[in-house]
């Protein structure tokens, strides 16, 4: 009796894990497609004023790959270019003067925020810095864009079109990543995957639709939807802001559209898996608001639906279960099915589809540790600086 229980829940178990697979391939927005990409657009009349906000702490390593794209924007309207050198101690205030007097293009203007007060994350300080010293120019349209993104020479223009066209208050491409070491293969097309699974693309364009989020290292942004969301100021302690910057604004009535970029790629490396697992612990646990029950039920979910698939395969084969086996494999092969479309846009081999759970593995291990460093006391760290729990933050206004 308890051998014969032992294999109907394991059957049991991977038929859900299938069904929860058909769903998220039928119901989730087709995120697991990639041809979301910027939507149709033309050339405006007369081309409205841009800022470019940089905020940059200890960027000196990557600077020289992405600053000149930035200041050789082909750009027919008017456009400057403000980084924000939020303390650096590598001198990447001074690099950056020197970069544009190499290059030329684009005016260009260095500022410092000097310590963020209390109840701030130190980017969104600069940001705000930014945002302030682009003021006074002005402008119908902020982009708010990485240190380490570089961007193709029509990259503004193409932006600005597609917010015009589209009349959207945010125009976010998700900048493709470095892909180049081992763990960088295994781990950057899924934290791409994952995200576009928790936000689906097509969903965040979409009027009436509540799902909002941008990629925080390309977002065109109207001036007027910036200061109706009050933003940063809105945000001023979140640590994934880009999400919390789209939910402000289409909470606001505005409209936001999120795809894949094509030519906006990031120039930072990260050549170890322990690289890779600070970008993704340090921000995991406030992505479920620090909330236990948040935890137990991702972890949960992401051994339903990515560790049981292999795992009843293989328990099915030992025991003898052709149902167990047969409903593990369908799931298996609908989940590498599914992984297939973002590696291919991130021009990686196939064989690395059927790896995906063994990188869901990394990603269970990531999130938990995310949620231990935050009871340690340790809170979210970004460039050298870690915060408290954003439940602690003074409410400023």
């Amino acid at each position: 009796m308890g051998q014969t229980a032992r294999v109907s829940a394991v059957v049991w178990t991977a038929a859900g894990s299938l069904l929860a697979w058909l769903w998220l391939l039928l119901c989730q927005g087709f995120f697991w497609r990639t041809d979301v990409r910027l939507p149709p657009r033309r050339e405006p009349d007369a081309w409205p004023s841009v800022c470019v906000v940089v905020p940059a702490r200890d960027e000196a390593a990557v600077l020289p790959d992405a600053l000149p794209s930035l200041l050789g924007q082909d750009y027919p309207g008017r456009a400057e270019v403000f980084l924000v050198d939020d303390g650096s101690t590598d001198g990447t205030g001074d690099l950056a003067r020197e970069l544009a007097r190499r290059h030329g293009g684009l005016p260009l203007t260095v500022g410092s925020p000097g310590e963020p007060p209390a109840g701030w994350t130190g980017k969104l300080w600069a940001v705000r810095q930014g945002i302030g010293l682009a003021r006074a120019r002005d402008p119908e349209y902020l982009l708010l864009t990485d240190a380490d993104i570089a961007h193709a020479p029509d990259s503004l223009r193409e932006l600005v079109a597609a917010a015009r066209t589209g009349g959207f208050d945010v125009v976010s491409q998700m900048a493709r990543l470095r892909v180049e070491s081992t763990w960088e293969r295994l781990v950057v097309p899924a934290f791409v995957y994952f995200f576009a699974q928790l936000y689906p693309f097509r969903r965040i364009g979409k009027k009436g639709t509540r799902t909002a989020a941008a990629a925080g290292g390309c977002v065109l942004l109207r001036a007027e939807a910036a200061a109706r969301a009050r933003i940063p100021d809105a945000i001023r302690h979140a640590v994934i802001d880009d999400v919390a910057l789209a939910r402000a604004v289409k909470g606001g009535g505005g409209r936001v559209w999120l795809g894949l970029a094509d030519r906006v790629d990031s120039v930072r490396p990260y050549p170890r898996l322990g690289d890779l697992w600070r970008m993704v612990s340090r921000s995991a646990y406030a992505q479920l608001r620090h909330h236990p029950l948040l935890l137990a039920g991702t972890v949960a979910g992401l051994a339903l639906v990515y560790l049981v698939p292999p795992g009843a395969v293989v328990a099915g084969l030992a025991a003898g279960n052709a149902a167990a086996a047969v409903a593990g494999a369908w799931a298996w092969l609908v989940m590498t099915g599914t992984y297939v479309p973002m590696l291919r846009y991130y021009r990686q081999p196939l064989w690395l589809a059927p790896l995906l759970p063994f990188t869901a593995f990394l990603y269970l291990l990531m999130t938990v540790d995310s949620a231990v460093q935050h009871y340690r006391g340790r809170g979210a760290a970004w460039k050298g600086r870690t915060y408290a729990r954003p439940d602690a933050l003074p409410d400023e206004g």
